[in-house]
This record gives C-alpha cells, structure tokens and sequence, in this order.
C-alpha cells in the first residue's frame, strides 16, 4: 500500500490536494498545509471519516470515533482529567514502569542484540492501564501477556478490513470469522473493564469519593465522578473512553518509542548531545526518578522525539468527512466527502522541512520551529479533534527515554534504507530492528 501511495503521490507532490478512488468512494488526500488548513479551519461543519466506523467495534463511541454532537459533550468533561496538575500526578507511574524496563533491559545488554519492541510495549502498556484504569495489568512481568496479543489483533483486523471492501457494510462484516474474532479480542478489555468498575462503584457508594485512600487518582476514578454526580456519562460511556485511552495511548507511544530508539542508534551526534543534556540534568545516578522540573529541562531529546515524529508519526494518516458542500484551494469537495491528511508525506515537504529525510533534532529548537508554518506538523493532530493526551504521552516518552538513555548507549544495526515504514493503525517498521544495547557504565558492563 506505501509503494503505491508513494507513486501516487509522486504524481501529485506540488498539489494542495488530490482524489482517488478507495474501492467505490471518493477520497481527498492532503499533503500541503495550506489545504489541510482549510479542512482544518473551516467554520463549516465537519466530522471524522466515515472509515473511523471500522474500529467501533473496538472503541465504541469513545473521543477517536465519536459523531461531534456526543464528542462535544464528552471532550468537555474529560479536557479536566488531562490539566498539566493531574497529569503530574502520573509521573509516579512513568518512573516506576521505566525503572521496570531499564531492568529488563540490562539482561538485554549482555547480548549482542534485541529488538525492544516488545519491551516498550509491555511497558506502554503498563503505563497506560495504571494511568487510566488505576490498576496494573502488569505486563512486564508477565512474558505472556493476553493483553498485548489481543491489542495486535484488533490492529490487524481492523486493517484487513479496510482493505476488502466487500467487508465495509457493517452487515456483511458481523458475518466474518474476522468480526467473532474482534470481538473475542475486545471483550477482554470490556470485561477487565467492566470488573474493575464495578470494584471501584462498589467502594465509592460505601466510602464516597476518597474510597481508595490515594492522592493519585486515575481517569476511571475522575470519569466516575462525573457518573455519580450529574449522570451525563453511563457506565457503558466511562467503559468506551477509558478502552479508548488504553488502546490508542499505548500502541502510539510504544510505536514513536521503537522509532526513536532506531534513529537516535543510527545518529550517535544526536545521542552524545542527548546523554550530555541527561547527565547535566541528572547527574551519574541511573534510577533517581524524573520530575516535572527535570522534564522540562530536556529540551534537545523533545527535540529528538519531535524529530521522530516528523519522519515516523505513530498516526500516518487523520481522516475528516465534509458535512456540506466546501471549498478547498479552489477545489469544490461535495458533502459526505472523506478527506485524508497523510502526515508522513506531509512531513516530508521539502518546501517545510529541507532534506526531509535527514533526522535533525535542530529543525524544532525554539528558534527554528517558530518558522514552521501552520498544519505543516501535526503528529497529534490538529485543531478542536485534536489529540487529548498528547501531552501525557510526551511526558511518558521523555521520562522512558531519559531512563534508557541515562543508562545505556545505543547502536542501531540495520540500515535504514532496510528498514520501510508499514501504515497500519500505526507506522510500524517493516522488519524487526535489532540494536545493540551497552551500559554507559563499566561496572554494569558484560564481562568476558
């Protein structure tokens, strides 16, 4: 599918925007600001894609899938849960699942390589379930996780759907093995979901509010809340959103994690800046945990992770559908119209970003990003639909990264022109990227 887009695109490179034809419907690509602007910034009503339908399945009708009317309502009580003082709060957990990994990893260390996919989702996923659920589905200690198979799953089924048009009518597709499948997969999480609601509700209507003793609160907690004192949210409503966070909040993460680990391996100027900026930050001590000062004083690897996101952004592609007739660089888009920004490509636009295939963490230093015109970056999406949690996973990446990095040097082994980006839900690497991980510390060093 990228080598075709790919030549598509070739084609159209210097247009705001093109169309093609998915199977029987008409789809708007945009891979310049300006048009995306337009879609973007419009006063005229727009909604998510008529594609987003394939994964209700999974997320319900949670913020990612939502019709705007219910999305209104929803992001308005959930944009608190996500204020810059809550989100300190999970600091706590990015420093204890990190320390977690950094740990795994130092039996990596004594071999000549690994691939840390699977280490970064483990984590990412324990991240995630303890921000929002308030319970660990503890992943990293476990070897065989349920979870993570399951979530791989959907991912895959979600995609083969979208690419057999024959299983579009949701009333052919709930025919398939691939939907029974899908929602064997799901309900594990509605189940686990479930229970730990009903545990929590339980709590709350004999001791009130303050019934687990904690300060730190996870979003189910807040969402429940809301549910006791005004009802706007049902229980199946809290079930959606928190699913919703868990699922798209860790596979994105772990996703940009794995990329930039490779990039920053295949960089060792950018990654010498990045261990100096750490140890002037933290010093020699490996496990001392991360504030909110700390993190904020990590200027070049936000860089570098910024960087990654321009070359490899973990949601290739954000799709909207006109609700009435627009106009779009001088195009008319019919109403019902679904319109694709593919932000790998539009990240890529050597007009914004010279040599866009060179990863330069300098392209986002303050004095540089200033320049960076309107909608030509938007890893997170942008405007009212953007992403919610963008900056919980920024604080979870730095903080993982700052752990990995304090303690170990990187080395990516594969080439990079081996290693092709695939467009799934997610931008995953085409082959499993193997790099050597060395302590930075001789005494934590293999002996022979």
């Amino acid at each position: 599918a990228m080598k075709i887009l790919k030549k598509i695109i070739d084609l159209y490179q210097k247009e705001n925007l093109f169309c093609i034809w998915f199977a029987y419907e008409p789809v708007v690509l945009l891979i310049k600001a300006n048009g995306i602007k337009e879609l973007y910034k419009s006063n005229k009503e727009v909604e998510k894609s008529s594609f987003y339908e394939f994964v209700t399945p999974v997320f319900g009708q949670g913020l990612v899938t939502s019709p705007a009317s219910m999305w209104r309502v929803r992001r308005k009580l959930i944009a608190p849960c996500f204020h810059p003082e809550l989100l300190r709060d999970f600091l706590t957990v990015f420093n204890e699942r990190s320390v977690e990994l950094v740990n795994i990893l130092q039996e990596e260390a004594k071999k000549d390589f690994t691939d840390p996919k699977k280490h970064l989702t483990d984590a990412t996923l324990d991240i995630v379930s303890e921000s929002m659920f308030g319970v660990s589905l503890g992943v990293q200690k476990n070897t065989d996780s349920k979870y993570v198979e399951a979530i791989e799953s959907l991912a895959d089924i979600c995609m083969r759907r979208l690419y057999k048009p024959w299983l579009w009518p949701f009333c052919i597709f709930k025919l398939s093995g691939a939907y029974r499948e899908g929602i064997k997969k799901a309900n594990l999480f509605f189940d686990f979901t479930t229970a730990v609601i009903e545990e929590k509700k339980r709590r709350y209507l004999k001791a009130g509010k303050d019934c687990d003793g904690r300060k730190r609160k996870a979003l189910l907690d807040l969402l429940l809340e809301h549910h006791f004192d005004s009802e706007i949210l049902s229980e199946e409503d809290i079930k959606e959103e928190v699913i919703t966070f868990v699922l798209a909040g860790h596979e994105t993460v772990a996703s940009t994690l794995l990329w930039a680990l490779f990039l920053i391996g295949h960089h060792q100027d950018v990654q010498i800046k990045i261990h100096d900026e750490l140890d002037r930050v933290f010093g020699e001590d490996v496990e001392i945990y991360a504030t909110e000062s700390d993190l904020n004083e990590l200027n070049y690897l936000e860089c570098a992770i910024k960087e990654t996101l321009r070359l490899c952004p973990a949601v290739p592609f954000f799709g909207r559908q006109t609700q009435e007739e627009m106009e779009i660089c001088g195009y008319t888009i019919p109403e019902k119209t679904s319109c694709f920004v593919l932000t790998y490509y539009l990240h890529r636009d050597k007009d914004v970003f010279p040599d866009p295939e060179k990863f330069d963490p300098d392209r986002f230093l303050p004095e540089n990003a200033v320049k960076i015109p309107e909608c030509a970056y938007m890893p997170f999406s942008t405007g009212p639909r953007n992403c919610i949690g963008q900056k919980f996973a920024l604080m979870e990446m730095k903080t993982i990264l700052s752990f990995i990095l304090r303690r170990y040097s990187i080395k990516s082994l594969d080439p990079i022109v081996e290693v092709q980006p695939l467009m799934n839900i997610t931008l995953h690497p085409s082959i499993p990227i193997r790099i050597s991980i060395r302590s930075r510390y001789r005494h934590e060093q293999p002996q022979n």
